[in-house]
Parts: C-alpha cells; structure tokens; sequence
C-alpha cells in the first residue's frame, strides 16, 4: 500500500462545520525521495524505497551513500519501502498530496518508554486490597505465578513486570481531517504512538 515517512508534530484539535470538537495528530508526510525501485524481476517483489530527513555524509557507509549518489540525492535518515500502484522514477520527491481529506490510513510508530513497571501499571492488576494468590502483606506485587510441583515452571506469556512501552505500535483507520500540502502536513483524526518529533510511517 502507498504511504510515507512523516514525523509527528503533535496534537490539536479542530472544530468541524456543525461545531463538534474533533481530537487530531499534526504529521509532517515527507518530503520523500524515491532511493531504490524494486522490481519483480531483479528483486521478487515491485516496491519503492523512501528516503526521509537528512543525514551528514560522515555518518553514512560507503554502501548507501552510493545508493544516495545514484538516485542523485543527499543522505537520507530513516528509509522505508512501500508498495505503490502508479510507477515512480529513482530520485523523484513524494510528498502529502498523496493523500486526500476522508482517506483512510494507518499510522505506524514507536510508543513511549516506561522503563521497568510493576504488574499493576503494566496490567492492569487489582493491587491494593487483593489478598489472594498467597499475597496478602505486599500491596503492588503479582501473588503466585504457578505451581510448584507441577508443572514446576512458568508458562511463557506469563504477565510480569518488565520493560513497558518503547514498542512499535500500529493505528489503524485514522481519518485524513486535511492535508495542507505547501507545508506537506496531514492532519488525522484521533492519537498517534510516540512522542512529538518522533518518526512515524503513513500508509494508506
């Protein structure tokens, strides 16, 4: 499916024609260059690969910057591939007129970090007040985690505290609000994962 590298601005809100209040995600989409065309004969799959944000030359493999000097572009921070239906050329710049306001699209990003939490922040547990599962002075901790004697250990998926957040997080069919695209943002309706300035991916 079509889609960009975009990087999230952050939220507002608009007021619609019939005056309801409508929470919306600002996302810069693009500009993207057209770094490498993949093509079912050579590679086994048609599919274009994006180029976003810049990159200093010093920090870029002698790999890549080939790569960048072929589609007669500058290094690129962040790329991703995307399946188009229309045909592109190496080194031309995709940018928000892609999309249109009423389309809808899904919004790929990385989800803030909560370092290491306890079962009750991560899920959800009851905490105070529970005296059950062979706890009963210790107000946030998980209780039991299994028999001891059979099956003698933890099944995998058991929820435990760990490292919460700081996960690739999708949201699907968010509503394109509008596109103002001399300044190539898209506006969608409702949240995006990540924090304001981090990179998200835009698909339609």
């Amino acid at each position: 499916m079509p889609g960009l590298i975009g990087r999230k601005i952050g939220m507002t809100s608009v007021f619609s024609a019939d005056g309801k209040n409508t929470p919306c995600t600002v996302i810069e989409a693009g500009p993207c260059v057209v770094t490498q065309v993949k093509t079912v004969e050579k590679d086994g799959y048609a599919a274009l690969q994006l180029g976003f944000g810049e990159r200093k030359e010093k920090r870029t493999n002698k790999a890549q910057m080939g790569a960048f000097k072929k589609a007669g572009t500058t290094p690129k921070q962040y790329l991703a591939e995307f399946k188009f239906d229309e045909e592109h050329n190496l080194g031309d710049t995709l940018t928000s007129e892609i999309f249109a306001e009423g389309d809808f699209v899904d919004v790929v990003g990385t989800s803030k970090g909560k370092g290491f939490q306890g079962v009750v922040k991560r899920h959800g547990f009851g905490g105070v007040g529970q005296s059950t599962h062979g706890q009963d002075d210790r107000l946030r901790k998980p209780g039991s985690i299994g028999a001891c004697s059979y099956p003698a250990k933890v099944f995998k998926g058991m929820r435990m505290g760990g490292h919460m957040g700081n996960e690739r997080v999708t949201t699907q069919n968010l509503r394109v609000i509008k596109v103002i695209p001399e300044s190539n943002l898209v506006i969608v309706k409702g949240s995006v994962a990540g924090y304001n300035g981090s990179t998200v991916l835009i698909k339609k």
